[in-house]
């Protein structure tokens, strides 16, 4: 299952030399529950080879703000602290994959 990221454990979770894939979403947001089972199947897949996360756009305006995330749900990739891509909308599996595949 993906981890939750909030403004306690940002530093945390994004201080890493592994890619870093964060989904924002929200509770209302029909596309965001959509693919909410494929970000954390993506999770497990990649558990030691990439960090990915879930942020609440709800309660974590300062995340949000710092990616610039206007609509829901967006994907952002890091690498080494910086993003690198950026997926907004509802996508598949595979398109994820792909884009993390690209950063190991």
């Amino acid at each position: 299952m993906a981890q939750a990221i909030n403004k306690d454990n940002f530093e945390q979770l994004t201080a890493t030399d592994l890619p870093v894939v964060i989904d924002f979403w929200a509770e209302w947001c029909g596309p965001c529950r959509a693919i909410s089972p494929i970000v954390d199947e993506l999770a497990a897949e990649y558990e030691g080879r990439a960090v990915i996360c879930k942020c609440d756009v709800e309660g974590n305006d300062e995340i949000v703000s710092k990616f610039m995330v206007r609509n829901i749900p967006t994907i952002i990739f890091l690498k080494g602290g910086k993003q690198v891509d950026k997926q907004v909308g509802a996508t598949t599996k595979e398109a994820l994959a792909a884009k993390i595949d690209k950063l190991l």
